[in-house]
């Protein structure tokens, strides 16, 4: 009997120690069948972002963005949340531009034309949406929308600001000024 109940507490503390071993392995198995990353996918975990160098059995090798290595057990990526830009195929940018109030109607009309203008000569971008949105307090204001058919952050990067340039460049060309805050205080005598 005490042989038996010695086996019995042996198997159970062996069984505790590899609770942790075998829900890593489960979770390397989930992780290979499942595929929610794969190697030289970008993914953001809670805080930690970076590439993910290796999947391996108990952990799984991530390069930060500042270039340290973060190792993450296979059990916590499994119960974390995880966006993935690996898989992302297109990135969708929405920013805004301010003309001043001085700006005649007719330019006001031809500003979304101009603007999806700029963008369309971009072979990897695509026009969304380019309209006058509200009056702000200094500024008419233009909400633009637009997609970088490619995943990588660099060319999507390299896109917006060449797109930037061209809006800057043309509202040059047209004698649109582009607002900044300010006020303006009428006196009355």
């Amino acid at each position: 009997n005490s042989l038996i109940a010695g086996l019995g507490i042996g198997g159970l503390a062996v069984a505790l120690a590899l609770q942790n071993v075998l829900g890593d392995l489960f979770s390397a198995i989930a992780i290979y069948f499942d595929q929610p990353f794969k190697d030289g996918d970008f993914i953001i975990i809670g805080e930690h972002m970076g590439t993910v160098k290796k999947i391996g059995i108990k952990t799984t090798r991530i390069q930060t963005l500042h270039g340290e290595e973060l190792v993450v057990s296979n059990n916590e990526l499994t119960s974390a949340r995880i966006q993935n830009y690996g898989k992302m195929e297109r990135r969708r940018v929405v920013f805004s531009i301010g003309v001043d109030y001085n700006t005649p109607h007719a330019k006001l009309k031809n500003i979304p034309g101009m603007i999806r203008e700029i963008i369309e000569k971009h072979s990897k971008a695509e026009v969304d949406r380019i309209h006058f949105k509200e009056f702000g307090d200094s500024s008419l204001n233009y909400e633009i929308v637009f997609y970088v058919k490619a995943p990588e952050f660099a060319v999507y990067m390299d896109i917006q600001q060449a797109v930037n340039l061209d809006i800057v460049e043309k509202f040059e060309k047209e004698k649109i000024d582009i607002a900044y805050p300010t006020t303006t205080v009428y006196v009355k005598k």
